[in-house]
C-alpha cells in the first residue's frame, strides 16, 4: 500500500519520493501538498465522470521563475508529469485537476505580481496568479484611464490562464488572445523564452509589438503543453468618454437567423465594436437566480411552454441581444442611430437602454462585463437543475443566421433527447461566433450524471458530422476534440512535442498531445 494516494502513471514510489524529497528542497516543506486533505480543493468538481480519473498526486506551490526551472529539471530526471495551473477556476472546462490521473499539480497562483501597467501605452505585464479582480482594484486605485476585458463569471479567474486557454471577453478587447503581446515561458528543458521582442537584451517593445523576429511563436504555447507561461503582457482598452450599454430582447427562438443577420454587418464595420452576446431565456433567467424547480419537479427537459411562461414573468425574450457603444459623444450619438434605424427596418426587437432598465439584472451584470466591472453573477447558472454539473459545450460557426439556427435547433434536440436544457448563448466575433452551451446536470444523481456524460458525447458526435468543432473543451474530452482536427495537425503537434519535450512531462495529454 503506498503512502500516496495516487501515484503518476509509470513512475515508481522510490522514484517519487526522491522527487518530492527535491521538490521540498526547491519549495520548503509547506508549498508540497500530497496528504489527501490539502489535495481535495485540486479535485475534479463538474464534469461528469469519476473523480478518480482526473486525481492528482501532489500539488507544488511555486513563487519563482527560478523554483519552475528546477521544478522541471527534477521532473526530467524521475519522468513525473506535471499539470499547470494559474489560478485553477476554470470551473465549466475541467476546473484545477490533471488531465491524466497521478500528475502533479503546478499551483502558480502565488505568483500574483501586476509587474507593470503603462497608462499612456495601455499595456500590462502580470505573473500567472494575479486575477481579473486584483487588476481592475489596481487601475481603480491608481485611477488609471483603463478598460478590462474578461469572461464570466471573472472575478476569481486572471488573464494569464484566460488567455492561454484561448477565452473571450465582452468588450472591444474581447478577443483575448489577439491582445496579448509577449510571454515568456519555461520550456521543458528547464530554459526560459522570452517570445516576440522579450528575448532582445533591453528591448522595451515587448508589450507593444507582437511578432518580434522570425517565426511568432506565442500561439504555439496557448491550449498546448509547450511550456510553462511565467509572464504575459497584454493590451487593455482605454476608457472611453461615453459608454452606452444597451439590450435588444426578440420574442421567438425562430428569431436567431434575423438576429445574426441584422448584427453582423454592424460588428464587421465596427459600428458595433465589442463581442455582441444573444443569450436565450434559461442563460437569463438562470444567472438572475431562476431555478426549475421553481416552476416543475418532473424530470426531463423542460417543456417550451415552460420556457414561455419564465419568458413572461421575468420580463425576458426568447433571445436577449446585448451590445454596447463607446467613444466620444459625438461618435456614441452617430453609431446609435445607425444601431437603431437597422432594428426599426427589421420591424422586430424591443430596445432597452441603461435608462430603461436601471439596476435589473440580467442587464446590469451584462454591462458591468461590457464595461470592465468583473461580477460572479453567472454563477447563478449552476443552480438552474441543482447539484452544480457544468461542462461547457463551445462548437463555432461562421457569423450566418442559417448556421446558428442549424445548431441551435441540433444542440436543443440533442439536450432534449437526454433529458437536459439548452442553455445557450451566441458571442459575436468579427466573422464567427462563439456558440458556448453550458450542459448543466445534477452531480449528485448517478443517473444524470450519466445521462449528461453521454448527452456530451452525443453532440461532439452529431455537431462533427455536420462540420462543427468545438474550439475548447474540458479535460475529460480533450483527447476526443483532438480526433476531430485530424491526423495530421496531431502528427506535427506530436512532433513538436516529441522535440521540445522528449521526456513527455509537460501535461501529457492536454489537448490530446502526447509524445
Amino acid at each position: 500500500m503506498s503512502k500516496y494516494s495516487v501515484l503518476p502513471q509509470n513512475v515508481s514510489e522510490r522514484d517519487f519520493d526522491a522527487a518530492i524529497q527535491e521538490f521540498t528542497a526547491i519549495l520548503g516543506a509547506d508549498k508540497v501538498l500530497t496528504t489527501a486533505d490539502k489535495l481535495l480543493p485540486y479535485g475534479k468538481i463538474m464534469m461528469a465522470v469519476d473523480t478518480a480519473e482526473h486525481a492528482a498526486s501532489a500539488v507544488l506551490l511555486a513563487t519563482t521563475v527560478e523554483q519552475i526551472q528546477a521544478i522541471v529539471r527534477v521532473c526530467n530526471t524521475y519522468k513525473v508529469p506535471i499539470w499547470t495551473i494559474s489560478t485553477g477556476r476554470n470551473f465549466g472546462y475541467g476546473s484545477a485537476a490533471p488531465v491524466e490521473r497521478g500528475q502533479v499539480i503546478l499551483d502558480l497562483r502565488l505568483m500574483n505580481k501586476i509587474l507593470h501597467v503603462d497608462p499612456e501605452l495601455c499595456t500590462a505585464l502580470v505573473e500567472p496568479g494575479v486575477t481579473y479582480q486584483q487588476l481592475y482594484d489596481y487601475i481603480e486605485e491608481n485611477k488609471l484611464p483603463l478598460m478590462l476585458s474578461f469572461s464570466a463569471p471573472s472575478a476569481i479567474a486572471g488573464p494569464l490562464g484566460n488567455t492561454m486557454d484561448r477565452g473571450v471577453g465582452y468588450t472591444p478587447y474581447g478577443e483575448h488572445f489577439l491582445m496579448q503581446c509577449g510571454m515568456e515561458v519555461v520550456l521543458p528543458n528547464g530554459e526560459v523564452l522570452r517570445t516576440g521582442m522579450g528575448s532582445v537584451k533591453g528591448d522595451k517593445a515587448w508589450q507593444v509589438f507582437k511578432w518580434g523576429y522570425g517565426p511568432t511563436l506565442d500561439g504555439m504555447f496557448t491550449q498546448s503543453n509547450y511550456g510553462i507561461c511565467t509572464k504575459m503582457g497584454f493590451w487593455l482598452m482605454p476608457k472611453p468618454p461615453v459608454f452606452k450599454p444597451f439590450e435588444i430582447q426578440f420574442d421567438e427562438e425562430s428569431d436567431i437567423s434575423d438576429i445574426v443577420e441584422m448584427l453582423r454587418p454592424l460588428r464587421i464595420a465596427q459600428i458595433i465594436p465589442n463581442s455582441v452576446v444573444i443569450a436565450g431565456t434559461l442563460w437569463e433567467a438562470a444567472t438572475c437566480n431562476t431555478r426549475r424547480s421553481d416552476y416543475m419537479s418532473t424530470p426531463g427537459a423542460t417543456p417550451d411552454s415552460v420556457l414561455k411562461q419564465i419568458q413572461k414573468d421575468k420580463h425576458l425574450g426568447a433571445w436577449n441581444v446585448y451590445a454596447a457603444l463607446y467613444g466620444t459623444p459625438e461618435q456614441v450619438e452617430v453609431n446609435w442611430k445607425i444601431v437603431t434605424d437597422v432594428i426599426k427596418k427589421a420591424g422586430k426587437g424591443r430596445i432597452i437602454t441603461q435608462e430603461d432598465a436601471g439596476d435589473t439584472q440580467p442587464f446590469k451584470y451584462r454591462a458591468q462585463l461590457m464595461s470592465g466591472v468583473p461580477n460572479l453573477q453567472e454563477f447563478g447558472l449552476y443552480n438552474w437543475r441543482g447539484g452544480g454539473g457544468s461542462m461547457w459545450f463551445a462548437p463555432v460557426s461562421q457569423a450566418r443566421g442559417s448556421e446558428c439556427e442549424k445548431q441551435m435547433k441540433l444542440a436543443k434536440t440533442i439536450l432534449n433527447k437526454h433529458g437536459l436544457d439548452y442553455v445557450g448563448e451566441f458571442i459575436v466575433g468579427w466573422r464567427d461566433m462563439h456558440h458556448v452551451i453550458d450542459v448543466l446536470f445534477d452531480r449528485s444523481n448517478p443517473e444524470e450524471t450519466a445521462r449528461a456524460n453521454a448527452c456530451f458525447s452525443e453532440l461532439l458526435d452529431e455537431f462533427e458530422k455536420e462540420g462543427y468543432a468545438v474550439y475548447r473543451v474540458n479535460t475529460a474530452f480533450q483527447e476526443r476534440v483532438a480526433q476531430s482536427y485530424g491526423p495530421v495537425k496531431r502528427d506535427l503537434e506530436r512532433t513538436l512535442k516529441r522535440a521540445l519535450d522528449p521526456n513527455g512531462i509537460l501535461a501529457p495529454g492536454k489537448c490530446g498531445i502526447n509524445i
